[in-house]
């Protein structure tokens, strides 16, 4: 399948400011945004906004976040120079590590600021049972039930038109077998069912933003997770999109098995997500490592060999992703190395210097899949655009407009440029 999916088509009339016609007049068409999601963590976006203390260090992870103001500055402009879709951290045991004082405040200066830089903000979950808050385990399931339903009601809330995409909830079909510690989500997936939580969680949001973006997200991408989705539709469930795990720290799947995944779950005729993405580009985790957390080495260094395997790796799972035409978004999980699990997982080396995958992404979201070219209007000013799905500026070199390209359309609109 060629990328035609991808493009959109419109006829436009061009006018000056006093309504006459730009005949015969050569113009430049320059996408300024995707509409197609390319996203990241975008963690590393929270000291951005804080004060560089370094005792006030989110996520308690220290190593990430007490660097230099420079060179955090530095990785934010190579993150803004690629992206246009970013993740960030709502873990509830994180989010509100004391009961009734939320981190709102500063994550959404931290929301605010992506979306000052045109940047589509998605937050990541709103119910999961791991990175729970562990002073819910005082209160019996019923009062549980409430918090985790009035949690969901204040976040969709007080971020409403900041994010409107949230990862619903997370990882249910572990969910309700979790066993590796005690925690109140597991609970309500025990007490509800996991059709029956899901159904309550995505409800709850909704009421709170019927426009909102909902995703059930899971790493199991097996029938397991296809026939959860069955039952969550069948019962009304509404889910506006599919997210898909990808993380690889044990070896790449292969374009086989990538293209599997997406056979699985085209079927359902929803958007899909490719919602954690994940290649490395050192030596790779032992295949037997059942649960990634679990491992843990004192130093995993990137690698050149690595480095080029990661391109390769990278390059054909997005480019396969692209041209499916029911994904809408790819984000990848890490953009700094030693993100999460001290792993080689970024497109970003410690020390701020650019891998090759970086610049690949880079030459593909802003060069291969970008349109910027000249366009001429014939004598009446008319003029027919076609470019990759996104937002537009035609110029002639002196004044410009703005031009929607999201979708092909057969009704001629009248541009004004002046």
């Amino acid at each position: 399948m060629g990328l035609d999916h991808r493009k959109a088509t419109r006829k436009v009339k061009v006018t000056d400011a006093a309504g006459r016609p730009l005949a015969n007049t050569k113009l430049t068409l320059k996408q300024t945004r995707h509409k197609f999601l390319f996203g990241c963590g975008a963690f590393d976006f929270m000291p951005y906004l804080l004060s560089m203390n370094a005792d006030e260090v989110p996520l308690n992870r220290p190593e990430r976040f007490r660097l230099d103001p420079e060179l955090l500055k530095k990785k934010i402009d190579q993150w803004l120079a690629v992206y246009n879709y970013g993740t960030l951290p709502f873990y509830w045991g994180m989010f509100e590590r004391e009961e009734g004082k939320p981190n709102t405040e500063n994550m959404l200066k931290t929301a605010k600021f992506m979306q000052e830089q045109g940047i589509t903000v998605k937050g990541h979950p709103l119910c999961w049972h791991t990175v729970c808050a562990e002073w819910l385990l005082k209160y019996d399931i019923d009062t549980i039930y409430e918090k985790q339903m009035n949690r969901i009601t204040r976040e969709v809330t007080d971020f409403k038109g900041v994010i409107d995409i949230w990862d619903a909830i997370n990882e249910v079909v572990i969910m309700p077998i979790f066993d590796k510690y005690d925690n109140a989500v597991t609970r309500l997936c025990n007490k509800f069912g996991r059709v029956g939580l899901i159904k309550r969680v995505f409800d709850q949001a909704k009421a709170a933003n019927p426009d909102a973006m909902l995703l059930i997200n899971d790493f199991n991408t097996s029938i397991s997770y296809e026939i959860l989705i069955d039952g969550c539709l069948n019962a009304g469930v509404p889910i506006s999109a599919i997210g898909i795990q990808s993380h690889q720290h044990q070896g790449y799947w292969g374009a086989k098995k990538v293209e599997e995944v997406l056979k699985r779950y085209e079927h359902f005729g929803l958007p899909i997500h490719f919602t954690e993405n994940t290649l490395i580009s050192g030596d790779l985790m032992p295949a037997h490592i059942v649960d990634l957390n679990d491992w843990q080495v004192p130093e995993w260094p990137t690698t050149p060999e690595g480095e080029e395997r990661q391109r390769k790796e990278m390059e054909e799972m997005y480019r396969i992703l692209f041209d499916h035409p029911l994904v809408e978004a790819i984000t990848g999980w890490d953009f700094t190395d030693g993100a999460w699990l001290g792993a080689p997982s970024g497109v970003i080396r410690r020390d701020g210097s650019a891998k090759p995958s970086y610049e690949m992404l880079k030459d593909l979201i802003k060069g291969e899949w970008w349109t910027d070219c000249e366009v001429t209007t014939d004598e009446a000013g008319f003029v027919t655009l076609t470019g990759f799905k996104g937002d537009y500026e035609l110029s002639d070199g002196t004044k410009k407009a703005a031009i929607d390209l999201r979708e092909s359309s057969e009704v001629t609109e009248t541009l004004i440029i002046g």
